[in-house]
């Protein structure tokens, strides 16, 4: 069975419509990818999935934070994990959806997150020798990392040192090897014009009623930093006015969208579709095929 399937992509790419599809054509669970979907009461602003909207589909990690709770990449990565496991074990596929690029990072690479205290006694432990040597100390402690760590990365060869073989082996074989990660584009000028009829459609239904009742309970949080709400909140508060406001979503949005895209070329081995050019039928054909072929 396939480990974990993948979909991710800019905002307003339309990743939720492919998600519903792919999961019921393999049997699959889907598990929330965007950061601001953890949070209650962000729902119009994030464009959060209603539970009409799922059609029966399994999803996990929505809606599970209080809007004034922090969150962090550590403890996501540890609950997506288990997560997966849970799915599995129901002889299910997990599919993980969002285009929130460190968190997907954290499942998909094999982020270890470090104490400051554990990292600041391994950093005085190394401080003084150079990269060359730290790499000669992995290829000789630990082989198996020596083949899988980027050597030319300081902190990514320090942090291989504090791991053992046995332990990346077993999270590589867990994650890696039998993951699909797939990921949705289309043209810029259709993509920046879909963000804008999204923040104008989000506007109709209610997404300046939803931030006001935020900025009434005066949160002043990680959620309420979001694109969409933190603009309103300085409309809120008569920093600018309400055409701004809506004008600096959606040029933050396109901004956002263009930093997403940065991120998943740079970081991650992800298969691309252009949806100008292929259909989500044809999309979900392919992956069905991938995952038919790991049974």
């Amino acid at each position: 069975m396939m480990d974990l399937v993948v979909i991710l992509g800019p905002t307003a790419v339309g990743k939720t419509s492919l998600s519903l599809k792919v999961a019921k054509a393999i049997d699959g669970e889907i598990i929330n990818g965007d950061a601001m979907q953890f949070y209650r009461g962000l729902d119009i602003g994030t464009a959060k999935i209603s539970s009409a909207e799922m059609e029966g589909v399994p999803h996990h990690l929505l809606s599970f934070l209080e809007p004034d709770e922090n969150f962090s990449v550590a403890l996501y990565q540890r609950l997506v994990r288990e997560k997966i496991a849970e799915i599995k074990g129901r002889f299910k596929v997990p599919i993980l959806v969002g285009g929130s690029g460190l968190y997907l990072s954290s499942i998909i690479d094999d982020y270890q997150f470090l104490g400051t205290e554990r990292q600041a006694e391994k950093t005085r432990n190394f401080q003084d020798k150079s990269l060359e040597e730290l790499v000669e100390i992995l290829k000789t402690d630990k082989p198996k990392l020596y083949q899988v760590t980027d050597l030319k990365n300081r902190r990514r060869v320090l942090r291989a040192l504090d791991k053992s073989d046995s332990d990346i082996q077993e999270r590589l074989d867990k994650y890696y090897q039998d993951s699909l990660i797939i990921g949705l584009n289309m043209s810029r000028d259709i993509l920046y014009q879909r963000i804008d009829e999204r923040v104008d459609k989000m506007i109709e239904v209610g997404l300046v009623e939803e931030v006001k009742k935020l900025f009434e309970q005066q949160i002043n949080s990680q959620a309420t930093k979001a694109i969409g709400y933190k603009e309103l909140f300085r409309y809120f508060n008569q920093e600018i006015s309400f055409t701004d406001a809506v004008a600096l979503i959606k040029r933050n949005s396109r901004r956002y969208a263009k930093r997403q895209l940065t991120w998943f070329n740079n970081k991650l081995d992800v298969k691309w579709f252009d949806k100008n050019l292929i259909s989500e039928a044809e999309i979900v054909k392919i992956i069905k095929k991938e995952v038919n072929s790991k049974k």
